[in-house]
């Protein structure tokens, strides 16, 4: 992200400047726009399609007592969710940057590469902390990991608890808010498509996994992939306080690895061994079942890529470390050259020969005999 600078000068309204500097004011008026229209009876019906979660299905337990449960589905009112909640990221982004990243950097004094590097891990910082902490209160709620088994078992997973969907709906909302951000923040060009390549990302596979009715696994992935990045960024921030705190990175490079392989491990055990076993074989668009060869096959085949992308990026990373250490080393130990010591040796031997030369001359000597 690129440092953004306050002026004393009111743009003119509308311009690029304008709506850089009042974009979150903007934006929050926009969103107010859509709380207001469920105060009207007239404009309340269609209010809710953007605020609250769609596609309600209550669902009767059977026992003693009879309970009312109600799960979600997905559809395309979801867009209409997903664009209120990227208003949101973009008004909490804001908050993020003017109360508490703005104030540090003030203190600090960074430079303005690292000024850039550390907005960004303080806004991921602060977005990883509460969607890993989030996702495994869900994962726990709903006792994913205790059984692994649950992440294909019943597969189509077209029900889902109204957690599990507003999660969804949040992280798509995130990563969507994240491409006006890059206008937003003044964003270098040369960053822009490092940037890009990971937002895409980010929302292919939320995104696939949503769609294709494999948010458990989904769910799983994320919450792992993003306790690896948020001990990669706080220890970032940890950095740029202070240099000689490198611990960090250290243990990253470890999980980020293990991370990886388990990534792949769970992958190949619920896509490419659960749901190819299972009875419930099929296409069946309209029963959201998607469990075929080529889509499992096309499941796996961008899992696996974009954990070699991962891997092919994490191993540059940590080459550029290691020879950024190693030429820092060398300095350190590189010897003083004799050259310059003699060369200096020989000008104050220079100005004292001058001195004592001029101290024998005949008008010094004559000088000193009167």
């Amino acid at each position: 992200m690129g440092i953004r600078k306050k002026t004393n000068k009111n743009p003119p309204v509308l311009s690029h400047e304008f709506v850089i500097q009042n974009h979150a004011d903007i934006v929050s008026c926009v969103a107010m726009v859509f709380l207001l229209g469920l105060m009207f009876e007239v404009t309340s019906k269609f209010a809710v399609l953007f605020i609250t979660v769609q596609y309600n299905v209550t669902i009767s337990t059977n026992g003693p007592e009879e309970t009312a449960v109600n799960h979600f589905h997905h559809g395309i009112k979801d867009l209409a969710t997903t664009f209120f909640y990227m208003l949101v990221a973009i008004i909490m982004h804001a908050i993020i940057q003017e109360y508490v990243l703005d104030k540090i950097n003030r203190k600090k004094h960074f430079s303005k590469t690292k000024h850039s590097k550390f907005n960004e891990s303080g806004q991921l910082s602060a977005f990883y902390l509460f969607s890993f902490g989030w996702g495994a209160s869900i994962l726990l709620s709903e006792k994913l990991l205790s059984n692994p088994v649950t992440l294909w078992e019943g597969y189509p997973h077209t029900l889902m608890p109204f957690q599990l969907k507003f999660y969804f709906i949040c992280q798509l909302g995130y990563w969507l808010h994240a491409m006006p951000e890059l206008y937003f923040q003044k964003t270098k060009k040369e960053d822009i498509p490092r940037q890009l390549v990971y937002i895409f990302l980010y929302l292919v596979h939320i995104a696939g996994a949503y769609i294709l009715n494999l948010n458990r696994l989904g769910l799983v992935l994320l919450v792992l992939h993003y306790f690896v990045e948020l001990l990669f960024h706080v220890s970032r921030l940890v950095y740029f306080s202070n240099e000689s705190r490198q611990t960090g990175f250290t243990i990253w490079a470890v999980l980020f690895v293990l991370g990886r392989l388990l990534t792949l491990s769970l992958s190949v055990l619920t896509v490419g061994f659960g749901l190819a076993t299972s009875d419930n074989q099929g296409f069946d668009l309209a029963a959201g079942n998607f469990n075929v060869i080529f889509v499992r096959m096309t499941v796996l085949a961008a899992i696996c890529l974009t954990q070699a992308f991962m891997m092919w990026k994490f191993i540059n990373f940590q080459l550029r470390r290691w020879r950024e250490h190693a030429q820092a080393q060398t300095l350190k130990k590189k010897p003083v050259q004799p050259s310059k010591s003699k060369s200096k040796k020989d000008k104050a031997n220079g100005v004292n020969g001058v001195s004592s030369h001029a101290a024998d001359s005949p008008r010094a000597r004559k000088e000193k005999s009167s």
